[in-house]
């Protein structure tokens, strides 16, 4: 299952180091006509003292004075006034940018090598001020004390577990690459009822190979308001799934395959799928290691019971204890119509026999693009 990485596909305006004034076209157009600035005064009824000011470039040429301009010159006033909105523009960036200048030293928090591996920071730290500039477009803040209200405080909100020790700034890079990417799946809105009775679907996907249940998982959830994806994890999130919702009727899973074997990747999946069923649209739940996630303790294990019950039926737990060899793993995950794996890594988890089915091969390794965190 080969995830490429996500990427903004912001739109990129083009950035000359500096753009004329009007003021350098006007004189250059009087020069050609030819006319003076005084005759040019007194064609347009402005004062002299206003042309002069035109001229050089400090005053604003408006759209009114871009009419009087046409009129004299033969110039249309939409060039005029183009020439216009593009000084003022780069006037205000060149201004902007020098103030991040300032506020450079906000980039070491961020994930910038993470970043640049995946496309999303393209600028070098010879340029900070503009390095710093990507980075705020890429979460889409206008500054560094915006993303701290944006991100930083949500996502210290859901790293209240002592045991989820990532670090912030990394998990606000992971989730925002998550959003940008479920925002370009189309969704229906969500039904509750609907993903319920998807759910067994999604569990008979797991004897597919990864090839053949990626496509499946994304689109049946689609279908029913719940936009997956699969996002490598960045360095320092240590992140292996996320819940949220985008809007009160689209949902997103977040999952980023760390793990890279079917049992943990399905065991996710349905815990996140869990906290879209069972907790509230306001909530967000981020996952460290399978089972341990960063919101409320409760809601936690409800997610994960549901998980592991979705995928192994309670009643089984006799049948789970009398596995002793890899072929009766096998045996049970063909009863249940479920990838051996599955069988293997619950006994695992719940025996803590960690070589358990690897030499047997009964787990399949997802194949996705690396991270730093996981080569």
């Amino acid at each position: 299952m080969k995830q490429e990485p996500a990427r903004t596909d912001a739109w990129a305006p083009y950035e000359p180091d500096e753009v004329s004034s009007p003021g350098a076209t006007l004189r250059e157009t009087l020069e050609a006509i030819p006319l003076s600035q005084t005759e040019l005064a007194l064609r347009t009824g402005l004062s002299v003292k206003h042309v002069n000011q035109l001229v050089a470039g400090t005053a604003a040429l408006t759209h009114e004075t871009a009419i009087k301009l046409e009129r004299a010159t033969g110039v249309p006033a939409s060039l005029w006034n183009a020439l216009e909105s593009a000084y003022r523009d780069w006037l205000s960036r060149d201004t902007e940018l020098k103030a991040l200048a300032a506020n450079t030293s906000w980039l070491k928090r961020m994930p910038i090598a993470d970043l640049r591996r995946r496309g999303i920071v393209t600028v070098t730290a010879r340029e900070p001020a503009r390095q710093l500039r990507e980075v705020l477009t890429f979460f889409g803040v206008s500054s560094p004390s915006a993303w701290e209200e944006a991100w930083a405080q949500p996502t210290a909100s859901f790293l209240q577990s002592s045991a989820f020790t990532a670090d912030a700034a990394a998990v606000a890079a992971w989730l925002r690459l998550g959003e940008l990417e479920a925002a370009k799946i189309d969704t229906a809105p969500y039904d509750k009822a609907a993903l319920r009775r998807l759910i067994p679907e999604l569990r008979n996907l797991t004897v597919l190979q990864p090839e053949e249940f990626w496509p499946e998982i994304q689109k049946r959830c689609a279908q029913v308001g719940v936009a997956v994806v699969l996002i490598p994890s960045v360095k320092g999130a240590h992140a292996s799934g996320a819940t949220r919702w985008l809007s009160p009727t689209k949902a997103v899973v977040q999952l980023s395959a760390r793990h890279k074997r079917n049992d943990h990747f399905w065991f996710a999946l349905f815990h996140e799928l869990g906290h879209v069923l069972l907790h509230g649209k306001k909530e967000v739940f981020v996952e460290d290691k399978l089972g341990e996630g960063a919101g409320r303790q409760d809601e936690e294990r409800e997610a994960n019971t549901f998980a592991s019950t979705t995928l192994i039926p309670a009643s089984a737990a006799r049948r789970l204890d009398e596995i002793e060899t890899p072929a009766d793993a096998v045996a049970l995950a063909a009863g249940f119509g479920i990838h051996p794996g599955i069988v293997a890594g619950r006994i695992q988890h719940d025996r803590e026999q960690w070589t358990f089915g690897v030499s047997q091969g009964l787990f399949t390794s997802l194949e996705i693009v690396e991270s730093p965190e996981n080569s």
